[in-house]
């Protein structure tokens, strides 16, 4: 008997244009870093966001070192940062020579919880890093307005978020400026790539300079400043531009495999708490992330279900249980339970129904049987 193929935690949905404009890319030869791809992804993409200016990295990375620098985050400054986030919101503080200061989160949204910032903030504090994590929004108007009253800058890290709503704004207007992934697993995808967004016009400047190895757009081959080469291919921004195209086919994809899930997982109440999702946020479902009630079968769980054929994945280990960012007498301890219970299940518009009830079938036997 045939086993049934694996299901994968992610998959990308090349579902549009994507071949024809890398074609038109390979056959003009404008495959490196101008082309007409470019100038419209940019477009397009702060089209979406609201926001005036769009830029281009090679990676959601750099495009967060990118925008600490260009609103002049360096050594002795410090960013306020979940400590449930991916590594690359803390490390891009590192690679500016600031320090990332942690924060518990909310236990059921698991983003950074606003209540617990004030504490945090001392006379270095620069800027505040919301990370929109797995897709459901921050709650933004508590750090807006600590932000005004403390004179702080604001760096949403939307990774993960694209196409999501708070209060009905898209996230990567709310802030200073946003960063944005394109990992080849992210909502929409171009391989490997980023943007920051912005409304501010200087920022903006400073960024496409400090992204272009720092040379004077006006005169060529001189270099006012330090810069770097973190700029994106015309060959990604054409397979972004296509999957841009298609992003409100992707979201409502997300939204259906979520549904699916709340559906079946009703049944195992008992054992599993679901996504929430706020009455102001539109959750995007980047990953739908289910939390174990019993503490420590987390692993187990996800081995067994492994075994199944199902691909899972932990959630996040905090920051301050990290060896770069240990912290040996760190209180977070929604972060710690959250990490200890989470688990995300496979998320992406090529799941069938068929596939959701397997995921879920897997989900329950191994509930039954992993110890």
């Amino acid at each position: 008997m045939t086993e049934p193929s694996p299901i994968a935690v992610a998959a990308p949905m090349l579902d549009g244009n994507e071949r024809d404009y890398v074609l038109e890319c390979l056959e003009s030869s404008w495959i490196s870093s101008s082309g007409r791809f470019l100038d419209a992804f940019e477009a397009a993409f702060a089209e979406r966001c609201g926001v005036r200016h769009a830029i281009a990295t090679n990676n959601g990375t750099t495009a967060l070192h990118l925008a600490l620098l260009g609103l002049g985050i360096g050594p002795g400054d410090e960013v306020i940062v979940p400590d449930l986030t991916y590594i690359a919101s803390a490390n891009a503080v590192r690679y500016c020579g600031a320090t990332p200061v942690f924060v518990d989160n909310e236990r059921w949204t698991m983003n950074l919880d606003p209540a617990l910032v004030t504490a945090k903030v001392t006379s270095q504090t620069r800027a505040i890093m919301p990370v929109h994590l797995y897709g459901h929004p921050v709650d933004m108007d508590p750090i807006l307005a600590l932000s005004e009253q403390h004179n702080l800058l604001v760096v949403e890290d939307a990774a993960e978020a694209v196409g999501a709503r708070y209060k009905g704004r898209p996230v990567g207007g709310l802030g200073n400026c946003a960063t944005f992934s394109f990992f080849g697993n992210k909502i929409i995808t171009t391989g490997e790539g980023g943007m920051v967004t912005t409304n501010d016009d200087a920022l903006a400047e400073r960024l496409r300079l400090l992204r272009s190895q720092g040379m004077d757009p006006k005169r060529r081959y001189w270099f006012p400043v330090v810069g770097y080469n973190y700029r994106m291919t015309n060959l990604a921004a054409a397979i972004g531009l296509a999957q841009l195209e298609r992003i409100d086919a992707h979201l409502a994809a997300r939204r259906h495999v979520a549904q699916g899930y709340d559906a079946r997982l009703k049944r195992l109440e008992d054992q599993v708490i679901r996504p929430v999702c706020e009455p102001w946020a539109d959750h995007v479902y980047w990953m739908y992330t289910i939390l174990l009630r019993e503490p420590g079968r987390r692993d187990a769980v996800m081995a067994a279900m492994a075994k199944a054929g199902v691909e899972t994945r932990p959630v996040f280990h905090p920051m301050h249980t990290l060896p770069p960012y240990f912290e040996a007498d760190g209180y977070y301890p929604n972060a710690d339970w959250c990490a200890g219970r989470g688990i995300n299940l496979p998320t992406h518009g090529g799941l069938t129904e068929a596939d959701l009830d397997r995921v879920v079938t897997a989900l329950e036997e191994a509930l039954a049987t992993a110890v």
